[in-house]
């Protein structure tokens, strides 16, 4: 009997044996019942027959193991995929869910083996095309059970995030509170300066950190247009900008017309992590330029640092979520305050109001961030 005619006439003996190993698998197997232990298998075994009763051309065995999409099965595919989201769901570690399709391989081919009277030279083709079909069910059960261990950390980092806006928000109410007290001396005094400086920083921190994951989820960035003055924002920025990191006083150099429809809090984000990433990494001898120039339909902002460069071979990732410069390093002289997610908003921030970024960097000519703000979004 070829190989696809045996799973079909015996798919519930094939499953019962799927059954019988899930149940092994604890802790998750503990409070699961029949139905959920045997869950798609029945389902990826017969799309894994019709597959395998196919035509199948060589190009097409090609891009099959490949995982392109010509060559895939939907069928087999979305059961698969649909098995590594519920795994997930019930409390199945991923070793635990790919040894289910190990032991699914062998049990077909360990009972269609015992049950053959002669060996054909068909067989062998039927081994073939069974192993590309529970190869292709693996690879999508698995990138379905990945995308729902991704997606339930970024939930847990979204409440992590709204959470901790609360306690933050009671250290620097209680610290205004502390600042107004009388008789503080001057020790007291640059010690609440310094839990102002923390709570401004890891309050950013948070902000981004929900940025992060909003994006994550699917949601893009709102934004609520209102018409402003960037030039104004830039000065607010570099105000909160030189309070957080006191001896260092950015130069603005505005030229035209700075007006626009923009997100007033949204480029607050851009200008702060801008204007704080030129402050930290630049040298400290010289100064953080930020120039404006108002073009007819557009606003461009650029902030200009010297210092040591971006490596070449990062400036490509450079707005990429969780990256950090490999020069920004933690210490009494440099504290670092970052995820590696700030330029990450700022491009997300840009995006969003219909805009452009790029960053030039050379050992001579130091770090340039350009921004090119349509003055109305679309």
């Amino acid at each position: 009997m070829r190989l696809s005619d045996f799973i079909v006439a015996h798919v519930d003996r094939i499953v019962d044996e799927w059954e019988d190993f899930a149940r092994t698998l604890k802790p998750a197997a503990d409070s699961m019942d029949r139905v959920e232990l045997r869950d798609h298998a029945k389902s990826i075994l017969l799309a894994a027959s019709r597959d395998m009763k196919t035509a199948q051309s060589k190009r097409e065995q090609i891009e099959k193991a490949r995982g392109e999409e010509p060559g895939k099965t939907p069928s087999l595919d979305e059961a698969a995929a649909s098995h590594g989201e519920l795994r997930h769901i019930v409390g199945f570690d991923l070793v635990q869910m790919t040894s289910e399709f190990r032991h699914l391989r062998a049990t077909v081919i360990r009972l269609w083996v015992e049950s053959l009277t002669s060996p054909d030279i068909a067989y062998f083709q039927d081994m073939i095309r069974f192993n590309e079909a529970i190869d292709e069910a693996l690879a999508e059960s698995t990138a379905a059970y990945a995308e729902q261990v991704d997606r339930s950390r970024d939930i847990f980092l979204a409440i992590l995030g709204h959470d901790l806006r609360a306690p933050l928000q009671a250290v620097s109410m209680s610290t205004e509170r502390l600042a107004l007290t009388a008789n503080l001396d001057d020790k007291a005094l640059a010690y609440i300066s310094h839990i102002k400086i923390g709570t401004r920083h890891m309050g950013g921190m948070v902000n981004d950190l929900l940025e992060f994951v909003r994006s994550r989820l699917g949601a893009s960035l709102p934004i609520d247009c209102k018409p402003m003055d960037l030039a104004n924002a830039c000065r607010e920025a570099i105000a909160e900008a030189c309070a957080a990191r006191p001896g260092q006083n950015p130069q603005l150099n505005v030229r035209g017309d700075t007006q626009g429809q923009w997100d007033h809090g949204r480029l607050n984000q851009l200008l702060q992590n801008l204007i704080g990433n030129a402050i930290q990494h630049g040298a400290n001898h010289h100064e953080v330029d930020i120039k404006l120039i108002g073009e007819e339909d557009h606003v461009v902002l650029s902030v200009h640092n010297k210092g040591e460069p971006i490596a070449e071979d990062a400036i490509g990732s450079i707005f990429d979520p969780l990256v950090r410069a490999a020069s920004e390093t933690s210490g009494p002289q440099n504290p670092s305050t970052s995820l590696g997610l700030g330029l990450f908003i700022v491009k997300e921030v840009v995006m969003a109001h219909g805009g452009s970024i790029t960053v030039t960097s050379t050992i001579g000519d130091g770090t340039t961030f350009t921004v090119v703000l349509p003055r109305s979004p679309a």
